[in-house]
């Protein structure tokens, strides 16, 4: 087996490609497979990746299977992408100026940039389970504030200063236990597209389908896999395109 990243936009990534055999214990094969290598598409090449994502299924019924929860009790839709911080100019080095406008390079969801709390001495799951405020608030939006052409790469939504600079918070979103949520993760083209690798600790979810350009659930939902869609832990949000996953919320 032999792997290597993909990769959009990031500059000096490490495309070390990764071989591995595997061997079955009556296999009499000679080592010199290692010498073995394919053909593999380059780095950057967006149409065959995900094209390979969205060709993975589970099996049905193998020891580990779950099968999708076809009722859904949270629907979000999440827009993830670049965004910009304010650079105090006279007292930074040009390093951490190098965004857009001279500014700093941020991400956000939703219009929010997350921040981990700080000076209570909680992390947020102890704040919860204790009780104690002023550490997070319960407040992230299921939705965007704004509702646009997340594609549009055009200068009126890309410089849109509402838009570019997010708020920084430290907002989460509960759930209620054994609950089914479906999300779609959106990305963005206000400062440039990405690959964003999307990843929920402590849970596995159905990947039900992924595609380009900005979601439409009148017809989308067409291209949703509720037979044998894949079980993932992480995955990857296509550059200028969407993912739409579900889970089962029962891991506090």
């Amino acid at each position: 087996m032999v792997a290597f990243p993909y990769s959009i936009g990031v500059p000096n990534i490490d495309n070390t490609t990764t071989r591995g055999i595997l061997m079955y214990q009556s296999d009499t094969s000679s080592s010199s497979l290692f010498s073995l290598m394919p053909t593999l598409p380059p780095i950057n090449d967006t149409e065959t990746t995900f094209t390979f994502y969205n060709n993975l299924t589970s099996l049905v019924r193998a020891p580990h299977w779950v099968p999708v929860p076809l009722n859904v009790d949270e629907h979000m839709f999440i827009t993830v992408g670049l965004s910009l911080q304010r650079c105090d100019t006279a007292n930074a080095t040009n390093a951490t100026c190098l965004g857009p406008l001279n500014q700093r390079l941020s991400s956000s969801m939703n219009n929010e940039s997350f921040v981990i709390p700080k000076g209570r001495g909680f992390s947020m799951l102890e704040a919860f389970f204790r009780k104690v405020s002023g550490v997070y608030t319960a407040d992230f939006p299921n939705y965007p504030p704004v509702m646009f052409n997340f594609m549009d790469q055009s200068f009126n939504n890309s410089f849109d200063m509402k838009l570019l600079f997010t708020p920084k918070s430290t907002k989460a979103k509960r759930l209620r236990f054994n609950s089914t949520v479906e999300i779609v993760f959106q990305n963005m083209a206000l400062i440039g597209v990405q690959n964003h690798p999307i990843h929920i600790h402590g849970f596995s979810f159905h990947v039900l389908a992924l595609g380009f350009r900005n979601f439409d659930p009148h017809r989308d939902w067409k291209l949703f896999n509720l037979v044998n869609p894949q079980i993932r832990n992480t995955i990857a949000v296509p550059p200028g395109g969407w993912v739409v996953i579900r889970f089962l919320a029962n891991n506090p």
